[in-house]
């Protein structure tokens, strides 16, 4: 009897052990940059047992990169032309075109090498990302541009209601030193912010294979679980408060406003610049929202759930993976869709960029007639107001 108790106990507690190490895998396969076991696919890339959503991952994952910088080096390249420098709308237009592409390169191809790419289990697709001093340039830079993408757009909202509905306030804000100023200080934030994020990571062997990660301190588990949580409130909700409200606000004067302006029939270009950049803003607002929403909420839903997972509960965790995974590749669209909503919503935005690709031509053709010393400049007639 003594016997058989003693088998049955060695037999439950490697039983035990053997969940111990499942979950630690799960536990600590985050990489640092999306704070908990967010991406836990890894390790199964290997195996063939791969999921919808880690298939969505892989292959759309590098079409909305590509598409992401091509898209926002061209928008960086309009918004800095002789023309459009001169609105303050486009300082931070532009600004936000930098960050996303910044973003594109530190947090999304880096997350698809690292959790994309197929490779065996227990191997590393790019082991020198997952070194000390390289991993925690990567985390600093990726949370640095996050954070400036998603508030860049919350503080265009506010240079947007400034306009709309406080024009008295319009000379104070909404003018290029205001903007460069504003933009500059949100650079300071976000950098200080970010900062703190590669102090609670390091480098370390986790999981049954032992493979290197880019993870959090096991001395600084608790702080940086905390820390993540408040950095996705700060990129996600926080922002989406900011702009819904303004968003809401800019719009019901909108709607008076043009009550008005048809009374009296009062339409100048001032005006019809304002209004298209003030779409712009509230299309990208909108897409925003609906980008980052889905994901921030199926987060915070399996990071609590991470967090007071039992050991028995560890085999309901691929499925909220999926999803997981399913959503954060619908956030990283957010990096490369403003291309398209500036030239759907902006005519002025597609005229320049018309001119961007077309002016340098005509004026070659026109040197090549050698025009007079006193004639007309063949630059284009600025449109601003």
């Amino acid at each position: 009897m003594d016997v058989g108790d003693t088998y049955i106990r060695d037999f439950l507690n490697d039983f035990i052990n053997d969940i111990k190490i499942n979950q630690s895998e799960y536990l600590s396969c985050g990489n640092g940059s999306n704070l908990t076991c967010d991406d836990h696919w890894t390790s199964n890339q290997g195996s063939g047992q791969r999921s919808i959503g880690s298939d969505v991952f892989t292959y759309v994952t590098p079409v909305i990169f590509a598409v992401g910088i091509t898209g926002n080096a061209i928008s960086l390249l309009v918004f800095l032309t002789k023309n459009m420098r001169k609105l303050s709308a486009s300082v931070y237009l532009a600004a936000l075109s930098t960050a996303d592409i910044m973003a594109l390169i530190f947090y999304v191809l880096v997350e698809w090498i690292k959790k994309g790419i197929p490779v065996g289990s227990g191997q590393v697709t790019a082991p020198f990302l997952e070194s000390n001093g390289v991993c925690q340039i990567i985390l600093f830079m990726s949370y640095s541009f996050r954070f400036l993408s998603a508030w860049l757009v919350a503080c265009f909202t506010l240079e947007r209601y400034v306009g709309v509905c406080h024009p008295l306030k319009r000379k104070d804000v909404c003018n290029l030193r205001s903007s460069k100023r504003i933009v500059f200080f949100t650079v300071i934030i976000s950098f200080v912010i970010a900062s703190i994020r590669p102090w609670l990571s390091e480098v370390l062997d986790v999981g049954p294979n032992n493979v290197p990660s880019c993870t959090r301190r096991p001395e600084h588990k608790n702080l940086s679980f905390i820390y993540d949580c408040i950095f996705v409130v700060c990129i996600t909700f926080l922002p989406f408060l900011v702009i819904t409200i303004l968003n809401t606000l800019i719009i019901r004067k909108l709607i008076i406003r043009n009550k008005r302006h048809r009374q009296v029939k009062i339409i100048t270009e001032e005006s019809i610049i304002r209004l298209e950049f003030t779409i712009i803003l509230i299309t990208i607002s909108f897409c925003f929202i609906a980008f980052n929403t889905p994901y921030a909420i199926i987060w915070f839903k399996h990071s609590l759930q991470m967090s007071s997972m039992q050991m028995v509960d560890s085999v309901f965790v691929p499925t909220n993976q999926n999803l997981l995974i399913f959503t954060k590749t619908i956030f990283f669209m957010n990096y490369c869709i403003n291309f398209f909503l500036y030239s759907i919503t902006g005519a002025y935005f597609r005229e320049e960029l018309k001119m961007l690709f077309t002016y340098r031509s005509k004026v070659y053709q026109n040197f090549h007639k050698c025009p007079l010393p006193n004639s007309p400049g063949s630059t284009p007639q600025s449109w601003v107001a």
